[in-house]
């Protein structure tokens, strides 16, 4: 049998596998978040629609003595959005654009918005948003309250580019916050996971859409901080970035690709700025993902065909707002007793090639199925209290795919905070949105503003109207 029919055949079975397999393994009475982990009862699921039904929420949570944790498309991963017994505050109807100054560049949504909402509202008018996640589909008020960051490699994390929220606090009021109003506040609930209120709407600053031409370049891992300083960060017409590492076994830890937006004006931006409306590819590259997860015989050919694409991608031209389109992952996947979880490490840039080294020797020595790692570039924010980027830093967004059984459970934890140990060696920090397998003694060592987030969050919310596991994982004692 031919290489490309026996492949064919091989991909054919995997999908009616993961087809057949691609079922809910949770109690549809119990609620959890994308990580599947850790299901609890709660008392409802509220859907926010009016600002004075939501007012009237928190009275009745307050009178009835229940939590409120606040939920946008839940893709938070470490129980940041639900609280056992309490109410759940589901925000992503709450989605109104609410005003839009286009000679001004600032836009205001209502917290439910998504990404996409705000382009599709603005790319007629040549604007473009800042800083995003790399998909659309999530809302502001969730982006904000992870201090969300993404491609762009010259506007930093998310917190830089908004003006203004307004906030509905645990005592029923409804106040403006902004860097002149009320700004004590405004470093913690952004970034500040809900614990401090309801966001109920935000206003942006926008940037100009704009056209990129699409350079690729390959190099050995101990290379990319130079090539980075030099050749991406000292052109200030390069705007965003992003590179892959290779997790197959034939190059591990060791093969990269930068992939660069470099400003190119000579190229027409009305004749390229209509938004694309879906990915290509993404059924076969779901199918191929699969392998990917499966074995090393498919990580190495998923490496293979990354690189294909690569590629084939060299000088291409796309606007800055469908280079920021993406509304559905590849990568998602459901399968039941299994789930893929991230984990994000920000390690200083020239601590990169050192990291890559002991991380490596991590990997070969626990059993951690690492599926792949993107690396952005992120600025230095030192205004959000918790901020993972104290100085100028690398993202690492990582991959993996985990049995969700205890036992094997025990086996990831000590896995990943292993590799933690070796992100706090060499200087670094970690994203907080995802799965809580970090102690409280690395998070506490990463963040060292913790005490003062978590004794603010006490002073506006005595009674902890506002709950999630986040909170009670990590505040260091018990209430």
């Amino acid at each position: 049998m031919k290489k490309g029919m026996a492949l064919g055949l091989l991909i054919v079975l995997i999908s009616l596998s993961y087809l057949k397999n691609n079922s809910a393994d949770q109690d549809p009475f119990l609620v959890t978040d994308y990580s599947r982990l850790h299901p609890v009862k709660v008392e409802r699921v509220a859907v926010g629609r009016e600002e004075e039904q939501l007012v009237q929420l928190l009275k009745e949570a307050k009178e009835k003595k229940l939590t409120v944790s606040i939920a946008g498309q839940r893709h938070s991963q470490g129980g940041h959005t639900y609280y056992k017994d309490g109410i759940v505050l589901d925000m992503t109807h709450y989605n109104r654009i609410l005003s839009f100054q286009p000679e001004e560049k600032k836009i205001r949504v209502q917290a439910g918005a998504t990404w996409k909402d705000i382009q599709d509202k603005i790319n007629p008018y040549g604007l473009s948003i800042k800083t995003m996640q790399s998909q659309n589909i999530f809302t502001v008020g969730g982006s904000i309250s992870i201090n969300a960051h993404g491609r762009d490699i010259r506007n930093g994390s998310l917190i830089k580019s908004v003006d203004s929220f307004r906030l509905l606090t645990a005592d029923g009021q409804i106040i403006n916050v902004s860097r002149t109003e009320n700004a004590d506040l405004f470093p913690f609930v952004l970034g500040g996971y809900g614990l401090f209120g309801v966001i109920l709407d935000v206003t942006l600053q926008l940037t100009d859409d704009e056209m990129y031409k699409v350079t690729i370049d390959a190099m050995p891992y101990d290379e990319y901080s130079r090539y980075f300083k030099s050749k991406v960060k000292s052109n200030p017409d390069i705007h965003m970035h992003i590179a892959r590492i290779s997790v197959a076994p034939g190059s591990f830890l060791t093969e990269m690709y930068a992939i660069n937006y470099t400003l190119d004006p000579s190229i027409s931006l009305s004749e390229h700025n209509r938004l694309s409306t879906h990915e290509s590819w993404v059924i076969p590259s779901k199918l191929l993902f699969q392998l990917n997860r499966a074995s090393d015989w498919g990580k190495n050919v998923f490496w293979k065909l990354q690189k294909t694409y690569f590629d084939n991608q060299q000088n291409t031209q796309i606007s800055r707002n469908n280079v920021m389109r993406s509304e559905s992952d590849f990568m998602d996947y459901r399968d039941a007793g299994k789930n893929d979880l991230l984990q994000e490490y920000f390690i200083p840039v020239d601590e990169f090639a050192a990291f890559i080294q002991d991380i490596r020797k991590v990997l070969s020595e626990e059993d951690l199925n690492l599926l792949n790692i993107s690396v952005r570039y992120v600025n230095q924010d030192q205004e959000a209290a918790l901020s993972y980027a104290r100085e100028d830093m690398f993202a690492l967004v990582c991959l993996f795919n985990v049995p969700l059984n205890d036992q094997s459970q025990i086996a990831v934890k000590r896995g990943i905070q292993r590799i933690l140990d070796e992100v706090i060696r060499s200087h670094g920090t970690y994203y907080l949105p995802y799965a809580a397998y970090p102690s409280l003694e690395q998070f506490q060592a990463v963040y060292p503003r913790n005490k003062e987030f978590f004794e603010k969050k006490d002073q506006v919310d005595p009674e902890h109207l506002f709950m999630n596991y986040f909170y009670e994982q990590y505040r260091g004692n018990k209430l």
